[in-house]
């Protein structure tokens, strides 16, 4: 009996795992996509921002409807708004680094150093302990950042920090959704955010470029927005999935594959040949977030 049921826990970490891995292969092509109709057929960022998810939310449109105006309830109406906002804006950040030619291994390198902006964001605003071993790995995450920015370098430039920027909001948005979920469900925070990331990308690409919303202009432009949305929209459920079957800490170490997916899909849609010291940083960002995991497992 306890083998079996040890081999059914087994194939439940594989499938979460096999879930993860095929989120962040989808997520690779989205961002390619948003980067070649922002960058290569000059849509705007707030706005592509928009339509991806637009299209996105009507995709899982089904899944919101099934969870129906119970789910909905809470007392907490605001700090899902502010949390949705977090998001929202570090996804304008995240595609206008895309839109000003901030190569995808680059942006999604440094994207991956939001656990350690929680790590102090928690330390600092929900009072949790951090050991020296936390802030260790927090500050060896953050050098490997440094390495892959390299601000010494002549060819550094400032758009390279926007997804940095993004990190932190995501980072910051993970820290309200540890507070929410103190009294809300797993299902009315996933809830909230699918349906207030719309009309909170379409007021920021409003006030953007003197308060018009752009429309792709040409059947390619529709075409990627379709593409990027619809992948989008799996790569979320996919996600879902994969939460499903196991716990987080377990899987963060699969959501690292996305590196050399994001790596690949640069190389053969920009042509994009990441440098050494891409490769030293990340190595020392992924090793620093596993130990990171390791420490707040003990």
């Amino acid at each position: 009996m306890s083998e079996a049921l040890s081999r059914m826990g087994l194939s439940h970490r594989l499938v979460g795992a096999a879930w993860m891995v095929f989120a962040g292969a989808v997520f690779a092509l989205v961002n390619a996509a948003m980067q070649y109709l922002t960058m290569n057929l000059g849509l705007g960022s707030a706005s592509a921002t928009f339509w991806q998810y637009f299209v996105s939310l009507v995709v899982l449109l089904p899944l919101v409807l099934r969870g129906g105006v119970a789910a909905l309830r809470t007392k907490q109406l605001g700090l899902h708004v502010f949390r949705v906002v977090l998001a929202a804006l570090g996804v304008q950040l995240w595609t206008a680094g895309l839109a000003q030619g901030v190569p995808i291994w680059q942006a999604i390198a440094l994207l991956m150093t939001s656990p350690f902006f929680v790590t102090i964001g928690a330390a600092l605003f929900l009072g949790e302990k951090a050991s020296y071993e936390r802030w260790l790995a927090t500050a060896v995450g953050f050098v490997g950042g440094m390495i892959i920015l390299a601000p010494w370098q002549d060819d550094f430039k400032l758009a390279a920090l926007l997804p940095v920027g993004a990190a932190l909001l995501w980072g910051s948005s993970i820290l309200v959704m540890k507070k929410l979920e103190g009294t809300e469900s797993a299902q009315s925070v996933t809830l909230y955010l699918l349906l207030l990331l719309t009309p909170i990308n379409l007021v920021l690409a409003l006030s953007a470029g003197g308060g018009a919303l752009e429309l792709p202009s040409g059947q390619s432009a529709w075409a990627l927005v379709v593409v990027a949305g619809v992948l989008g929209a799996i790569a979320q459920g996919s996600l879902a999935l994969a939460y499903e079957k196991v716990d987080a800490a377990f899987l963060q170490p699969f959501d690292h594959v996305k590196l050399p997916f994001n790596v690949l899909t640069g190389l053969v849609v920009f042509g994009w040949v990441p440098p050494g010291n891409l490769w030293l940083g990340a190595l020392m960002i992924i090793g620093a977030s596993l130990y990171l995991i390791r420490v707040e497992r003990a």
